[in-house]
């Protein structure tokens, strides 16, 4: 992959993506969107890959959409801003449904689109320093990035809202309050913890953790017997599966489980 905005590296299980463009704030523009759909489709199609830890340069993780580009492309704007939304929320669309748990690691702010792009993973760790706004009608624009769609799910509707109207900025341990982000770290050990995490998933069970992932996104919304009948043929099938027989013999014979043996 030919990337300008974020590095791409694969060790033991775990895709280690970190963007890079701390000068420049790791603004959302047509770079970095572009970035975010080829490195989700790498990761959809390599099977060595098995977690996914997302991490940042500099002070800040991300401080939102590329307004001076929006700014320069004038009377264009629509236009580009269309075609970045492409690539920005095609990638997104990838993470969320890709069986593979994404776990991001935020120090300083992120604020607008970077906001967004941090609801859409499946787990966050934050450091201490981080704040989270959504800024997006600050600017006298609507929120991009599927936000409308995460926040809520996170935070509840009148939070979203007071997020999305106000533009109210929350803390790190604000966040981690509201549901938000799952846990909040110092700031130095923002990277590790992140690290850590992935790690962790990587070596879990990798069928049951996708599987388990798009239950919990699915269900949100199903009716109940519906969500009854889908959890009903997953764990079944997952009882019948390599791994769920290692984990119940596991816990029969009160032993660590291997994952990953065939």
């Amino acid at each position: 992959m030919d990337l300008t905005t974020m590095s791409y590296e694969v060790r033991d299980g775990v895709a280690h993506v970190r963007l890079t463009n701390a000068d420049g704030a790791n603004v959302v523009g047509p770079d970095l969107s572009r970035d975010l759909r080829a490195v989700m489709l790498e990761i959809q199609w390599d099977d060595a890959v098995r977690a996914v830890s997302v991490t940042a340069d500099g002070k800040v993780f991300s401080g939102g959409g590329d307004l001076k580009h929006f700014h320069a492309a004038g009377d264009a704007l629509p236009r580009v801003a269309s075609d970045m939304l492409t690539d920005f929320h095609g990638g997104i669309y990838k993470m969320n449904r890709m069986p593979k748990p994404f776990v991001a690691g935020v120090r300083g702010a992120a604020g607008g689109a970077g906001l967004s792009l941090v609801t859409a993973f499946d787990l966050v760790v934050c450091g201490e320093s981080a704040k989270f706004t959504m800024a997006y009608t600050r600017a006298g624009v609507t929120p991009d990035g599927t936000s409308t769609y995460f926040l809520a799910r996170h935070v509840g509707v009148r939070r979203a809202l007071d997020l999305t109207l106000t533009n109210r900025v929350l803390s790190a341990h604000e966040a981690e309050a509201w549901g938000l982000v799952n846990r909040v770290v110092p700031d130095d050990e923002v990277d590790a913890a992140t690290a850590e995490l992935a790690q962790t998933l990587a070596a879990g069970p990798t069928w049951a953790l996708g599987h388990a992932k798009r239950l919990v996104y699915e269900g949100f919304d199903s009716p109940l017997e519906q969500a009854g009948e889908v959890e009903g043929v997953t764990i079944a099938t997952a009882m019948g599966s390599p791994d769920g027989r290692e984990g119940i013999a596991a816990f029969v014979e009160k032993r660590a489980p291997e994952f990953g043996r065939d």
